[in-house]
């Protein structure tokens, strides 16, 4: 007779699965039943559940039995912590009576519930991720009128260069600049010779007038 497994570490709440396996040599239809029992800090072993050769399944509050032969299982229900001890089954064979073969030990240590987490602490979570995705719409609506003013300053500066330079040109363009001369020549005129014989004449005094032209205005660029 083997009980398996021979170790079990489980939480309070769950259910533990021990097996056990029989092997009889004649077995010609002979009447025998199972017992299952618990041990508890080596103290004296404690009958816990029966289950008998023609009988497919048996179920308790605690404890659920089901004839698989040559297997049996046991399911051990919704654990405690003073479920935890040894673990054992007994065959008892009525053909040759009082005669009962016990199996190895098997251990179940049933530990405490995982610790839940704080309920006040979950709202804090839930709290941290809209402030996280405010956050991140903030910065970057900071960057997008980052992005904006930088633009802005990048147009008015090539906007100013521009006209800096039309005005630079506009200063350098020549100037016509009206440069009066003077021309001086010699104006000449010509006086009617009186006629030899004629008696001499006092003359009166005659205005000639010239008409003086000047050469068109030429333009000069100033030096710098």
């Amino acid at each position: 007779v083997t009980f398996f497994p021979d170790m079990l570490t489980l939480p309070v709440g769950g259910s533990a699965t021990f097996f056990c396996n029989i092997s009889m040599e004649n077995d010609s239809g002979s009447e025998y039943s199972l017992n299952w029992y618990k041990e508890t800090n080596h103290s004296q072993a404690q009958k816990i559940a029966e289950i008998s050769r023609n009988k497919p399944q048996t179920k308790t509050e605690k404890y659920l039995l089901t004839n698989h032969t040559p297997a049996f299982k046991i399911e051990i229900l919704n654990l405690h912590q003073n479920d935890s001890g040894s673990y054992y089954c007994g065959l008892i064979t009525f053909f040759e009576p009082d005669k009962v073969m016990e199996s190895n030990r098997s251990h179940l240590v049933v530990t405490a519930a995982p610790e839940k987490t704080n309920a006040t602490d979950e709202p804090e979570m839930e709290e941290e991720k809209p402030l996280d995705h405010i956050k991140a719409m903030l910065l970057g609506s900071l960057l997008l009128v980052g992005v904006v003013a930088l633009l802005i300053f990048g147009y008015l500066t090539v906007t100013y260069r521009r006209g800096g330079t039309i005005s630079r040109r506009a200063e350098e363009k020549p100037l016509a600049v009206s440069i009066s001369t003077v021309d001086y020549g010699v104006l000449e005129f010509q006086w009617d010779q009186c006629p030899h014989g004629l008696p001499e004449i006092q003359l009166v005094d005659q205005t000639e007038y010239a008409t003086i032209i000047f050469p068109e205005e030429i333009p000069i660029t100033p030096e710098r």
